[in-house]
């Protein structure tokens, strides 16, 4: 039985009658550009073939019942009326959250059965929540017949997140699900929301990116991506500008000097202005056929989250220089840090030997063993059936 099946005839025995519909939304893989969306900087996602897969059928007596495949637990069952920002902390704060912030946005939502199911990674920096929030955000935008566009989507899935989960997360993830498209990475403007598919088909050049999954769980809403949001608008306070982005690269040492012994500070500031510049460089080598030579750019962007943004961790280095000493293209980690995922470019012929070395290289180490996987740039957000 097939994913789209199995989630029907879940919903079925939950709830006692066919769903109105079957929705999916992919987890992603961030390229290039980390910590930057919310600096209103620059951003490459792609998305994943792993989905969040819901089956949805409207309600209209106020009522939200929801419904995981993944969580040993029964069927929540909640009063729209009762919605309140940072009152669940509970998995069902992402499906609810897009309601209450659907309604807060003057959409008439009057209730909704919904039974979940995700085969994206959860904890891994590859976006297990974004996919939830947005699966849900086009099911219901689809039902209720709002004719929201899909940036919009996005937005109000980030707003679920950030007011009524509590996590200071950016607007990237949302809208690599809602957004991406087969083949393609996402070059976005985080400041305007604009787009540009870029082309990204590394089997036609005989290449792959494998994601690999530390096992080290990380969570957005604990303190550590806070402090670096909060240090991030304390430089951006200190230099006169609106938003990080609005620092030149080249005129970053200059700004960095007028940041004085503002170490922390710096170092943040630092990686955000780099960083958006190694975003602009992949999309031009992308874009003029040269993508082996993202490789080099993607070690760049490493370094500097290992050590001016110090989110990296001892199992993401171990990846990133067990892949480069066997002769990876790039390797850098992806995601919010603090555990969570690395990806690795490598020519095909190089899959099995170098995720041979990662997996003996952490076995050596004492670490848990790693989940390597192929990451195929794939479609965004759709409705299954």
């Amino acid at each position: 039985m097939g994913a789209e099946q199995q989630v029907r005839a879940d919903f079925v025995e939950l709830y006692g009658a066919e769903p109105e519909g079957v929705w999916a939304a992919p987890g992603r893989v961030n390229l290039i550009g980390e910590h930057t969306d919310y600096n209103d900087g620059f951003v490459m996602p792609f998305a994943l073939p792993h989905t969040a897969t819901a089956a949805v059928s409207r309600r209209t007596d106020g009522r939200l019942r929801l419904h995981s495949a993944d969580i040993e637990d029964g069927v929540a069952e909640l009063r729209l009326d009762d919605l309140t920002p940072e009152s669940d902390r509970a998995w069902t704060a992402y499906p609810a959250g897009v309601v209450w912030a659907l309604r807060e946005a003057g959409h008439p939502v009057t209730g909704a059965d919904i039974h979940l199911t995700s085969t994206v990674p959860s904890g891994a920096g590859l976006s297990s929540s974004a996919a939830l929030e947005v699966v849900v955000a086009l099911a219901l935008n689809d039902l209720f017949e709002l004719d929201l566009p899909r940036w919009q989507l996005a937005r109000l899935c980030q707003r679920a997140e950030n007011v009524y989960v509590g996590a200071p997360t950016g607007i990237m993830d949302q809208t690599a699900s809602a957004c991406c498209e087969a083949g393609h990475a996402l070059f976005v403007d985080t400041r305007d929301l604009s787009q540009k598919q870029i082309p990204f088909d590394l089997a036609a050049e005989g290449m792959r990116l494998l994601v690999v999954d530390t096992q080290v769980k990380h969570a957005h809403s604990d303190g550590e991506y806070g402090k670096r949001r909060a240090g991030c608008e304390k430089g951006a306070a200190l230099l006169g500008v609106d938003a990080l982005r609005d620092v030149p690269y080249a005129g970053l040492d200059a700004a960095l000097e007028r940041l004085g012994d503002e170490e922390g500070v710096r170092r943040l500031v630092r990686h955000i202005v780099t960083e958006n510049q190694r975003v602009e460089r992949v999309v031009t080598l992308l874009e003029s056929g040269e993508t082996r030579a993202i490789g080099p750019v993607l070690i760049e962007g490493h370094a500097s989250l290992r050590d001016d943004f110090r989110i990296s961790c001892p199992e993401l280095d171990l990846v990133v220089d067990t892949a480069l000493a066997g002769g990876a293209l790039g390797a850098r980690m992806t995601g919010g840090g603090f555990g969570g995922s690395a990806i690795v470019l490598v020519e095909a012929a190089d899959v099995d030997t170098l995720t041979k070395a990662i997996e003996e290289a952490f076995a050596a180490a004492g670490f848990t063993a790693p989940r390597v996987f192929e990451a195929v740039p794939s479609a965004g957000a759709r409705r299954l059936g």
